[in-house]
């Protein structure tokens, strides 16, 4: 995804375009359409079409979900995600993790067998550089990592993270990739183009808007095997013929099923849908810093000109859920919140009740235009319109502009009235509620990922991440939750699922809510 902000965004990023994954182009451009393996029948060779065409592959700077899609298949981390994206599991560390007493000492020991796709043996040395890295560079990618003081290199094959507070959430940030230091200091721009891994697949060639490809690495280490020989990632942006791709057999696999086609692709005899609710979060935001919808009356006034929930069944669903916090349902159930209280919160549609909290409210202009700034992305933008359009009903003007990343993201952060008084946004993250309220309600956080500057609830947000008993943090995240739904500075709206349309001769693809598929792992290995 790269909806890019000033900093600090790694792998917690902003959903681009349509879900947790993306791409472009026709699998035809490539040389590889035509039927089974997209080769004619070859069986080893797999075209997946993506949302949206990838920019970089270097972990240390890259931060959008399309490079990440792939060059997590060329790299790996000391940890992954389990299938269900509950827990983490070893990938190249040996077990699990130890920590000290009170959080802020974690040591990691590597499977003996680590080793990188020149030969070189994965060592602590390159752990320690992996992980400092990003901070020292001062990536967009330093604040998920900036709690670690330093890495501690205790031998070889054992890594020790010394954190400067204790971090909570901190046992999901070991699933960070680690990638060789030698070879990306020789040459970094060279690693950022032709990435060197220790993962199951070699970077093979890519051209930006037309393919990526990556080819089985034969020596791998680690088990098991891939039954891939190759597979050729191509960027289809438009959904119509995403999905058109599919039914021709151009591609194998299509990701991000549209809601206007989700029926279509279910009713094809030769094509399953592969489907799992993603870990985020879509929302509409107001401008809490300056204008009109700094007031919180005036915010509850626009969450009665509109009803959430008949937009997200209008233009979200199938491919979507509905959602009533910024934590997805998979986490708000783990941690036992109150769904169903805050289920209560939002209004129904109610012109009447919206004109009587706008009417005379000293900050609204009798002449006001509402500005709403929406990125390039269709359901977002529908959302925004339905908006627009119960402002007007309610006595207003309100204008819609759909903007190109770029411009979205250098205006969405200003805090200018000017520049918006709402926008919608989506974020894709992990397994604690700490992905879901840092980057957007911290002040320490800087407002990098969220132009609401609204800062009510910062202080437990920020004590909650510190708080290493579980039960004291859930309280503080319930308590913060329930204050900003009820004060509005995000009317949460719905959750997207990772979805795949897959041809009947591809095997054991299999989606998942952080990693937006996978290829190889414990639980399935892909053939054709």
């Amino acid at each position: 995804m790269t909806e890019r902000t000033l900093s600090g965004l790694s792998r917690r990023r902003f959903l681009e375009s349509i879900g947790a994954v993306g791409a472009l182009g026709l699998a035809g451009c490539s040389g590889l359409g035509g039927g089974p393996g997209g080769n004619g029948g070859d069986g080893n060779r797999l075209t997946m079409a993506q949302v949206k065409s990838p920019i970089e592959f270097d972990p240390i700077v890259l931060n959008d979900v399309p490079s990440d899609q792939i060059t997590s298949q060329v790299v790996e981390g000391l940890y992954t995600y389990n299938q269900e994206g509950t827990d983490i599991v070893p990938e190249l560390a040996a077990g699990d993790p130890e920590q000290n007493d009170d959080g802020t000492q974690w040591t990691v020991e590597l499977d003996e067998n680590a080793t990188f796709q020149n030969g070189d043996p994965v060592t602590a040395e390159d752990v320690k550089y992996s992980f400092e890295a990003p901070v020292k560079e001062e990536t967009e990618n330093a604040a998920e990592l900036n709690m670690i003081d330093n890495v501690e290199v205790v031998d070889e094959r054992t890594a020790r993270f010394n954190l400067s507070f204790p971090f909570a959430p901190f046992k999901q940030v070991l699933t960070w990739y680690v990638i060789p230091k030698a070879v990306r200091e020789d040459d970094p721009d060279e690693f950022n183009q032709n990435p060197v891994g220790s993962g199951p697949f070699e970077f093979d060639d890519w051209q930006e808007g037309d393919f990526a490809r990556i080819t089985r690495w034969d020596d791998y280490w680690g088990d098991p095997q891939p039954n891939l020989e190759q597979v050729e990632f191509v960027p289809v942006e438009e959904p119509t013929t995403r999905v058109t791709s599919i039914t021709t057999g151009e591609n194998d696999v299509i990701e991000e099923i549209p809601p206007k086609l989700w029926d279509q692709v279910e009713g094809e005899d030769n094509i399953s849908i592969e489907e799992v609710n993603a870990m985020g979060y879509f929302y509409l935001a107001f401008n809490c810093n300056e204008g009109p919808t700094t007031d919180r009356e005036v915010r509850e006034a626009i969450d009665y000109t509109f009803s959430m929930d008949q937009a997200v069944e209008n233009f979200v669903e199938p491919t979507g859920v509905r959602q009533y916090s910024p934590l997805p349902d998979t986490v708000a159930e783990d941690w036992d919140m109150p769904i169903e209280e805050w289920q209560g919160i939002p209004h129904d549609k109610d012109i009447d009740q919206a004109k009587d909290l706008l009417d005379g409210n000293d900050n609204v202009p009798d002449d006001w235009t509402a500005r709403i700034i929406v990125p390039p992305d269709d359901k977002r933008e529908q959302l925004g319109i339905t908006v627009a359009n119960g402002i007007e009903e309610a006595g207003y003007s309100a204008n819609v502009q759909r903007l190109d990343w770029g411009a979205f993201l250098d205006q969405y952060i200003s805090g200018d009235p000017s520049d918006y008084n709402m926008y919608t946004l989506g974020w894709s993250a992990a397994i604690d509620p700490d992905d879901y309220l840092y980057y957007f309600f911290a002040e320490e956080s800087h407002g990098v990922t969220d132009g609401t500057f609204y800062n009510e609830i910062s202080d437990q947000v920020i004590e909650a991440r510190r708080t290493p008993d579980r039960d004291e943090r859930k309280q503080m995240y319930e308590e913060a939750i329930t204050t900003m739904l009820e004060d509005r500075p995000h009317l949460p709206s719905y959750n997207l699922k990772n979805s795949f349309g897959v041809r009947d001769y591809v095997s054991d693809f299999a989606a998942h809510p952080i990693n937006s598929f996978s290829l190889v792992s414990d639980w399935n290995n892909v053939s054709l």
